[in-house]
Formats: C-alpha cells, structure tokens, sequence
C-alpha cells in the first residue's frame, strides 16, 4: 500500500511537471529566439516562409546576441509610442470602470427596487456577447459620436463594460448585514457605509477585476483593429503585424518584452484573481 501511495504521489508530480513545462515553454521559445542572430533565425524558420518542410528549432542559440533587443528598444521609436498607447487604454478602461461599476456593483448588492433582477439578468445577457455580434453596432453608435480613429473608441466600450459589475456585486452581496446596520446605528450615512467599509472588505473584488482588466485590453487585438485607422494610436497588441521576416527576430523581443506588464499584474495579483473565480461560482444574496 506505500508503494502504491508513492507511485501515486510520483505520477501526480511528473503529470504537473509536464503541465507546468507546456504552461512555461512558450516563455523559453520566445526567449531563445529572442537571443538568436538573424542569420540563425533564418535557418531555423525558413520552413515556417516556405511552407515546406520542418522547423528545426533549438532552445538555446549557437549565436548569442542582443542585436535584436538593440534594434527594439533603442532604433523603434514607435515601438514606445504603440507601448504607452497600450498603457493609457488599459488604465482609462480601468479607471473608468471603477468610477462607473463600483457604485453600479453597490447598488445592486445592497438596494431592492423594482426590476433589480431583471437587469441584473440582463447585465449577465450582456456579458456574454462577445465582440463579434456587437461589433456593426459599437461601430455604428461610435462613428456618431465621431469616436473612431480615437482612443475614446476602445477606452469608453470598456469602461460600459458589465462584467465588472458582475464581479464586483458577487463580493457586495456577501458583506456582512450586521457590520452595515451597526455602521447605521452609529450614524453613518450610505456613502460613508460605501467608502469606509463596502470598498475595503470588497477589495479583492475590486483587485481581481483590476487584474482582468489589465489582462484582457492589454492584447486588445479586434476592436482596435476596426476602430483605429491612424498608426500612431494603435496599441501594442498590433505592433507584431508589422513585422516581416527580414527582422523576425525583433518580433521575439517584441513579444518577450510585450508579455512582461501583463506578467507582472498578473503575478501581483494572483490571488485576487483567485478570489474573484472563487465568488463568481459561488452563490449570492439577492
């Protein structure tokens, strides 16, 4: 029997090691290529141009080089043009939507009115659209506003957004009832109630949806490439397509370095994040 527990235990430890592996390898691809010379990149992925034949891909380079880095980091202007653009579509989006879905979220977890399900419904309707079904309309109602080609075209669909709202009421609606009559019993009024005790037991709520947040407009892909026309708006995400063959190997560091935000968000805030998948499965008072 303790040769079977172990056996066991050696199985689940190789099955997570092989998981963790796959999870990881596309970090260590990225940066291996990254380090190649565009002499060796060519070898490697001359299959990949010719579409004959198989890559023969090395992890670790023959010709170490930080050429490609160079040519990124110091010889592309637009690359950190493209980059602070990514940056202030994220944090407008973010911003926008804890000044809209925090208040939204109070409401529907502490208020009763008429209809509160049926919009409640309706939110959770909404959230399953994906972009493409809403795409003709956004573009239609945006084009009237005279937001396309602007920043605004990305910034203020995002922050319109229900999905924050949806988890952020998860958290709302499991605060304690006591804690809040004792807050009005000592005279608190409901905006005190909301700042002093609604956002700090509901912070992880709130950091989860930071962290997915950041994580989904980081790689916006579709909507700027409807809504943008002029290059100089475009985000990060678009900056790859740019890229041909001949300096395939900047599109390495491109990607390396364009990974490492959303990384590090996502390794600060991880266990918020744990949380909010946590409340979004659970139940909820009503």
């Amino acid at each position: 029997m303790k040769v079977f527990r172990i056996a066991i235990r050696v199985f689940i430890f190789l099955l997570l090691f092989v998981f963790s592996f796959a999870a990881v390898y596309p970090l260590i691809f990225l940066l291996g290529g990254s380090l190649k010379s565009t002499a060796e990149l060519g070898n490697s992925l001359a299959a990949l141009w010719s579409a004959d034949g198989t890559i023969q891909w090395t992890w670790l380079p023959f010709e170490p080089t930080l050429r490609h880095y160079v040519e990124l980091l110091l010889d592309e202007p637009g690359y950190y043009v493209m980059f602070w653009n990514s940056v202030k579509i994220a944090g407008g989006v973010i911003g926008g939507q804890l000044l809209l879905s925090l208040p939204a979220a109070w409401g529907f977890a502490r208020w009763h009115f008429p209809g509160k399900k049926v919009l409640l419904s309706l939110y959770i309707v909404l959230m399953l659209f994906p972009f493409q079904i809403l795409m003709l309309s956004e573009y239609l109602v945006l084009n009237r506003m005279g937001m396309i080609d602007t920043m605004w075209a990305l910034i203020l669909p995002g922050v319109c957004s229900t999905f924050p709202v949806f988890i952020m009421y998860r958290f709302f609606s499991k605060l304690s009832k006591d804690v809040i009559e004792a807050a009005k019993l000592d005279g608190a009024n409901e905006w005190q109630i909301f700042r002093q005790i609604g956002i700090p037991l509901g912070m992880p709520g709130i950091m989860s949806v930071v962290v997915l947040d950041f994580l989904e407009y980081w790689n916006l892909i579709e909507q700027p490439a409807v809504f943008l026309r002029t290059e100089r708006l475009k985000p990060l995400s678009l900056y790859i397509s740019t890229i041909t063959k001949e300096n395939a190997g900047v599109a390495f560091v491109a990607a390396l370095v364009a990974l490492l935000p959303p990384l590090l968000v996502f390794l600060c805030g991880h266990r918020y994040l744990e949380q909010g998948i946590a409340a979004m499965g659970g139940g909820s008072e009503s």
